[in-house]
């Protein structure tokens, strides 16, 4: 067994758990507060230095428009 297997998800639940905290009223808001993180925080706004201190929304939108000229050149 690989001892780095779990190394991004354990990264991951550091830092949620460093910058969200561990303490909520309800389940209701921990669902909320888990969705908020993840969909407006963590994909959208905050850098990550694996790639290249972009956010995960921008690194797939540059991916994209790389592709986009490629594909092009190849259904001619």
């Amino acid at each position: 067994m690989d001892c780095y297997d779990n190394a991004a998800v354990e990264s991951f639940f550091g830092t949620f758990k460093t910058e969200l905290g561990e303490d909520f009223e309800s389940a209701g808001d921990v669902k909320r507060e888990v969705f908020d993180y993840i969909e407006v925080f963590y994909n959208r706004a905050r850098m990550h230095s694996a790639l290249g201190y972009l956010s995960p929304a921008e690194h797939e939108h540059r991916a994209a428009q790389q592709r986009q000229p490629r594909e092009a050149s190849l259904s001619r």
